[in-house]
């Protein structure tokens, strides 16, 4: 059978290293133990380690809050209508993002869906370019090609952003393959939401994944809502990350509020789908709002929305790195406006940059030219109009005469 566990921070050995923080802030952390003559080698390992832990957790936490203010700009922009088409915030899922995106190589490869501006930032793009690819403009990630929904940015690896719910897996799989093929030691991770496991692409990518031992780590961000419908209402089998045993995958479960989490269980993932298991890794995490800018979320209770936002990740996070000592509120407070001021810097940013030309519209349909491809805007007719014929009527016809004929279209 497969093996399958939920990741915790407290009962899982592969990170295991994340228990210092767990503690009650009475109890002294393992970062406070002594490292002299008189300490232990396991007492400086473990102090070491709270450290990085500390440090990392520092990091993830200044990366959360610059997505979640990035992402509460643009939701504004969006009711301004300065970007058009539909907007998917990872408001609630800043946690989850940054634990798997530090989780990976630089030289590794993701392939998400169209909630993946958190992504974007936390592969190491510009906030300004992203921004500037959600207005559309010339000097954006995909140059304003992709929009929200369809970011691409081969600098960071990032191959996209996908509209078409699951249409990111078969490609991630695909891209699994040629790694393989070519004997590389990247791997691929395909992120997903909740409601794209019922689909027929999630079983088929698993299930081609696991036959030619591809390394490829699949992803659910199980925010616990398949837009407005609930897992438990849509899911016969609602703990997904136990759907791998009908392929032989390995599985676990992480809780996706907490970075170092997400963290450790996306590396010990990566590890296994390098030496040739795939891995199928469910993380727990929240939505605070709709499915999209324009979704007020009607499906929840009062009571569903006060709980969703009693898990705010960045909430529990800075609560954490004070009770570890890792952080002051003063630091906490400066961080905070270093992510407005760099949220503001992108909307400056974004707005500065050229709308690009209208002829440019169909540029880059195509990797190669492609004879007779049609660049009909808007509006143009299907086929070229012919020039209408002129006739001429006889004399008299016209209300004013004077000539012997006269030439109308």
């Amino acid at each position: 059978m497969a093996r399958s566990a939920t990741v915790t921070a407290r009962d899982t050995k592969s990170i295991a290293t994340t228990r210092a923080r767990t503690r009650p802030a009475t109890r002294p952390s393992r970062a406070a133990a002594k490292i002299g003559p008189g300490a232990t080698p396991d007492a400086a390992v473990d102090a070491a380690s709270a450290t990085a832990n500390s440090q990392r957790l520092i990091e993830f936490y200044r990366l959360m809050l610059l997505i979640r203010r990035f992402e509460e700009r643009a939701g504004r922009s969006y009711t301004s209508a300065l970007i058009g088409g539909y907007l998917h915030l990872n408001l609630g899922e800043e946690a989850f993002i940054a634990g798997t995106a530090g989780g990976m190589e630089p030289t590794d490869y993701l392939f998400t869906n169209y909630r993946e501006h958190g992504f974007a930032l936390a592969r190491g793009a510009s906030p300004g370019r992203v921004m500037a690819e959600l207005y559309g403009r010339t000097d954006g990630l995909s140059k304003g090609w992709g929009g929200s929904m369809h970011m691409f940015d081969l600098n960071h690896r990032l191959m996209g952003g996908y509209g078409i719910v699951g249409g990111q897996l078969p490609l991630a799989t695909g891209a699994a393959l040629a790694i393989a093929y070519r004997g590389g030691h990247e791997a691929v991770v395909a992120t997903m939401g909740d409601g794209t496991t019922n689909i027929g692409a999630f079983h088929e990518s698993l299930n081609l994944a696991a036959l030619w031992d591809l390394p490829v780590v699949f992803v659910v961000d199980n925010n616990e809502l398949g837009m407005g419908t609930s897992v438990e209402r849509s899911s016969a089998q609602p703990d997904l990350h136990k759907r791998a045993a009908s392929y032989k995958m390995e599985s676990a479960r992480v809780d996706g509020l907490d970075p170092l989490a997400v963290f450790e269980a996306t590396r010990h993932a990566l590890g296994r789908a390098r030496a040739g298991h795939p891995f199928l890794l469910e993380a727990m995490t929240v939505r605070l709002k709709g499915h999209s800018v324009v979704d007020p979320a009607s499906y929840r209770s009062k009571g569903e929305s006060a709980k969703a936002r009693s898990r705010d990740p960045l909430a529990r996070v800075s609560r954490r790195l004070l009770e570890l000592g890792a952080a002051n509120e003063e630091q906490l407070t400066a961080w905070e406006s270093q992510a407005d001021d760099a949220a503001a810097a992108a909307d400056k940013f974004a707005r500065a940059s050229p709308l690009p030309p209208v002829d440019s519209l169909f540029d880059h349909t195509y990797a190669t030219p492609v004879a007779n491809q049609s660049r009909r805007l808007p509006g143009d007719p299907l086929f070229p109009v012919p020039p209408r014929p002129l006739r001429t009527l006889p004399v008299g016809s016209l209300p004013t005469a004077g000539t012997a004929s006269a030439v109308v279209p």
